[in-house]
């Protein structure tokens, strides 16, 4: 029988494995874009890091959920918010990278807008995929969110298996666009869908 996950709300002291998971679902190809040719994943991650601390960030705990094991592991996150916030929040994203890593991503194109619930990010921990725990964290947003409005994310189209899952939870293709210099699909789960 499996083990019953146990979802909550992230902690500020978890955002350093929290920023090591939310790198593991941008992949490392983009992060190493985003890091640039004069710095590395290491000082990438420390950037995620300190946003993952702030209050008012895309990637802040305050964001995220956490999928934890009774003993109180980190198993995998869940990181997402309301569309009308998106450009709010990633001026800490766009301030940090000017700082800290000398790139300028102020003309990178909105990944949502107001109108739906994104899921900016969900990764497991590889020690723990293929237990059902990124369903159980999409299943606790749509809970919580679902009835409010379309809940909505990205799907690399190289990542046919993540696909696959969002398509068994009810999320249908709703456009195509790209991000990171990826081919992406726009999903979205509509409550009674």
């Amino acid at each position: 029988m499996k083990e019953k996950t146990i979802i909550q709300p992230a902690t500020r002291s978890q955002a350093s494995e929290i920023a090591t998971l939310i790198m593991l679902a941008m992949n490392h190809d983009c992060c190493k874009n985003f890091a640039g040719e004069k710095h590395t994943l290491d000082d990438f991650h420390r950037m995620m890091t300190q946003l993952v601390e702030m209050d008012e960030s895309l990637y802040s705990y305050r964001n995220t959920l956490t999928a934890v094991t009774r003993e109180g592991d980190l198993m995998g996150i869940c990181t997402a918010y309301d569309g009308k916030d998106f450009k709010k929040l990633r001026t800490s994203f766009i301030e940090a990278a000017r700082q800290q890593l000398q790139q300028d991503f102020s003309d990178m194109a909105a990944e949502t807008s107001a109108g739906e619930f994104y899921i900016d990010s969900l990764a497991v921990k590889s020690d723990y995929q293929g237990r059902g725990i990124a369903s159980d964290l999409l299943r606790a947003v749509i809970k919580k969110h679902g009835d409010n409005q379309p809940i909505a994310l990205l799907v690399d189209k190289g990542n046919p298996l993540a696909e696959k899952l969002y398509a068994r939870m009810g999320f249908k293709t709703v456009d195509e666009t790209s991000w990171g210099g990826h081919a992406m699909r726009h999903m979205q789960y509509f409550h009674n869908s």
